[in-house]
């Protein structure tokens, strides 16, 4: 079950990365991200009414919750600090990078997870999994190489050091869900952490881009922007529930839920229309083929 879920997380993150791009292009990226918290708080603001008021709207559901501690509390602003400093990195990368290179780069985040899942809980790898590990490496590289006919230099563009840094914080985010889904419910951890994102985001706006809101990119609205949430909150939902079950690896499902890119570059293919395409499919193929060794390799026995 929780392959399946992975794989279905995977699908719905591709389409979220189309919609934040199609958001930011020529936009404001605080704003953007503050209403992408604001609309993901709203979808789950009646799970958090519901439990702390035990209005029992949702007993017997996948939505039912429980109220938490203060410890419990404690968790989850941490996990909203790691995250929201992992989109805050993303966004400004996406917003001047094509969606193409920024896809793949996001694919080898959990190369990362693999190896804090290795030091930290103890996950090891089969043969099939390391292949897949494997070939996602060199897609990278690959990546690396075909980004420069369009002017993509890695060592020398601060928008690929946003990205490479949004992949670094969401790979601890993604060891941090590990160790708090065995210790807190899904449904409580995702409803509170987007009201704190959106509480952090609101400070971050008034202090930062408010002030200087004439002097940079002017906001927008574009209804991508609410998509963005509905997407990221579906596949966030599928990927807690996924770590929720005791023969979950972090490693394996880390690795699937970059599978996100297949979706996403096809988008940018037909979406927005993005150049260089026959090189950056080669790269997607070793991801593709990576997918497929994971996939074998994690099944049941």
């Amino acid at each position: 079950m929780w392959l399946t879920l992975a794989f279905t997380s995977a699908a719905l993150l591709g389409f979220y990365d189309a919609a934040k791009k199609k958001a930011l292009t020529g936009n404001a990226v605080l704003p953007v991200l503050l209403l992408n918290t604001l609309f993901s708080t709203l979808i789950f603001l009646p799970a958090i009414f519901s439990a702390e008021f035990g209005l029992g709207w949702f007993d017997r559901t996948v939505l039912a919750s429980a109220p938490g501690t203060l410890e419990a509390h404690g968790m989850v602003i941490l996990k909203s600090f790691i995250v929201l400093t992992s989109w805050v990195f993303g966004y400004f990368g996406m917003k001047h990078l094509p969606i193409t290179i920024v896809g793949p780069i996001n694919a080898t985040r959990p190369v990362m997870v693999l190896v804090g899942a290795l030091l930290i809980f103890g996950e090891r790898l089969n043969a099939y999994q390391w292949t897949g590990v494997a070939l996602a490496l060199v897609s990278l590289f690959l990546l690396s190489r075909s980004s420069r006919r369009e002017g993509v230099v890695f060592s020398h563009n601060i928008w690929i050091l946003c990205v490479a840094l949004s992949a670094v914080t969401g790979a601890v985010s993604g060891l941090y869900d590990k160790y708090i889904m065995t210790r807190l419910d899904p449904v409580f951890v995702q409803s509170w952490y987007n009201l704190y994102q959106l509480l952090m985001m609101a400070v971050v706006v008034g202090v930062v881009w408010w002030p200087r809101r004439n002097r940079t990119t002017p906001f927008h609205w574009s209804w991508a922007i609410p998509l963005i949430s509905i997407f990221l909150s579906m596949a966030d939902f599928a990927y807690l529930y996924a770590l929720r079950d005791s023969d979950a690896m972090i490693s394996v499902v880390s690795m699937i839920r970059r599978g996100s890119v297949v979706v996403s570059f096809l988008c940018g293919a037909l979406l927005f229309r993005e150049r260089n395409l026959r090189s950056k499919a080669v790269d997607l193929a070793f991801i593709l083929v990576g997918m497929i060794f994971l996939w074998l390799g994690s099944r049941p026995a």
